[in-house]
């Protein structure tokens, strides 16, 4: 028995798509996902989206129906979590800047709460539009995990840009147990911290 899931809801992105497939590995639910993408003006599976499912899927042993370029209907049915050293490449699907940030999103949990320390390389585009960069999850994401209990460590090897990727990421995560938060108090500003960085264009831009 499948949970159905549409894809439309909301703004029709990958979002759903993403949060879908890890709560669906978490819990070894088998779903089913249709309307992927459908607000967007290329709907269906793109190549980072098709990476996520991939990704999922070898770390879960799951059986996967629908995974192709522009599918907009997917079935994903999870085995057990399998931690241990992978590699992931946004290009093995087609030459593409796909996020590694946005597949990260999608296999971080699973493999932190598989109860065995996890290294992955991610292969794509570190610094692309409608994406989180690596430096906000070095900066930002990590250090609000890690107060929840789960320790992991992000190492940027190579800038990968849009739109010809070639990015190299390094990602070590800890076995974790997680642990409740209270960020209802937004604090004292402490200090602010800018990253400028250009790509084939004169520093001066930057």
């Amino acid at each position: 028995m499948y949970i159905e899931i549409d894809g439309s809801i909301g703004e029709g992105g990958g979002q759903i798509l993403r949060t879908s497939l890890a709560m669906s590995t978490l819990l070894k639910k088998p779903i089913c996902i249709k309307n992927i993408r459908a607000g967007r003006p290329k709907p269906g599976l793109q190549a980072q989206h098709l990476t996520c499912v991939h990704s999922l899927a070898k770390i879960a042993n799951a059986e996967v129906k629908g995974d192709f370029l522009g599918s907009q209907e997917l079935i994903f049915n999870p085995n057990s979590i399998q931690p241990g050293n992978y590699r992931f490449d946004v290009s093995d699907v087609k030459a593409s800047a796909g996020s590694v940030s946005l597949v990260l999103q999608a296999i971080f949990l699973p493999l932190a709460l598989s109860g065995k320390k996890s290294k992955i390389t991610l292969l794509g585009g570190t610094h692309v539009p409608w994406s989180p960069p690596i430096h906000y999850l070095q900066s930002v994401y990590l250090p609000i995990i890690a107060k929840m209990g789960i320790n992991a460590d992000i190492k940027l090897i190579t800038w990968g840009w849009y739109p010809k990727g070639g990015g190299h990421v390094e990602v070590e995560i800890n076995s974790a147990k997680l642990v409740n938060i209270d960020l209802s108090e937004r604090g004292s500003l402490k200090n602010i911290k800018c990253i400028c960085a250009v790509s084939n264009l004169p520093i001066s831009i930057a």
